[in-house]
């Protein structure tokens, strides 16, 4: 059991009060992102998947984490009967250094070892959109793996568990010829981007394919460490985490003056 820490209150968000709870991460209700992602957290493809948000006394929400049975990753992760953590954030500036980030983990762990799981697994990465490992380090997880910025940290609760791995991503890419954008509804911020981005590249008369990973199995094929956003160029990953349009049309004059 994790041990209560009473100036943050867990909210487990379900199929039942998610819209009520919101997601955190995104508060636009009426933004596209926050409908896909509400949708795609409520699909069976996800059953086992947990989303725990933390709220103060006061009731504001200034965290959450989002993890998944290590077999329905949506990230190039191999393990078995580990829990991953997808995601874990604090957007709220009295929540820092206060050790919501520390709390959110134990949670996980706790569910972890009431489910007989092995341990638990994240992945981390000094470039944006995912938490660095020193907050993975100060909860006793050790690095497991690395490949290009990110790397696997890892806590076991059983030394005869095998180690998880990455999947390696780079070779998938190889795969993916003229101008792809890969994508999921993992991430609310996602469909924006990808909007954004096929419009500027209508404009610009590229011919952009889009694909929408479907499942954890998908996902954990993609051809970047995030697993649920790519953009590629003749095998060559442009982008590995939500762009914008400007970033892109960056991109676009890069790749033109090449």
């Amino acid at each position: 059991m994790a041990k209560k820490n009473t100036d943050i209150n867990i909210i487990d968000v379900s199929a039942d009060n998610v819209s009520e709870t919101g997601i955190y991460c995104i508060r636009d209700k009426k933004s596209a992102g926050y409908s896909a992602k509400i949708e795609w957290f409520k699909t069976k493809i996800n059953n086992g998947l947990k989303i725990k948000i933390a709220a103060d006394n006061a009731g504001k929400q200034i965290g959450f984490i989002e993890y998944a049975p290590s077999e329905q990753a949506w990230r190039p992760v191999k393990a078995d009967n580990f829990y991953f953590i997808q995601c874990i954030a604090l957007f709220a500036k009295e929540a820092k250094g206060k050790g919501v980030g520390s709390y959110l983990i134990e949670q996980c762990e706790a569910d972890a070892k009431k489910n007989g799981k092995s341990g638990v697994c994240a992945m981390c990465s000094e470039g944006p959109w995912m938490a660095n490992k020193t907050l993975y380090e100060k909860n006793n997880f050790s690095a497991a793996d690395k490949l290009d910025r990110f790397e696997l940290m890892v806590k076991s609760f059983d030394a005869k568990a095998k180690t998880p791995k990455f999947i390696d991503w780079t070779k998938e890419q190889k795969t993916y010829l003229g101008w792809n954008l890969v994508y999921s509804d993992q991430c609310p911020w996602h469909e924006k981007s990808v909007t954004d981005i096929k419009q500027s590249a209508a404009e610009h008369g590229i011919e952009l394919t889009i694909l929408k990973l479907q499942t954890p199995e998908e996902a954990q094929k993609a051809p970047s460490g995030f697993g649920t956003f790519s953009l590629l160029k003749d095998g060559k990953l442009l982008a590995d985490h939500y762009i914008s349009r400007t970033r892109f049309e960056n991109i676009l004059r890069q790749e033109k003056n090449k």
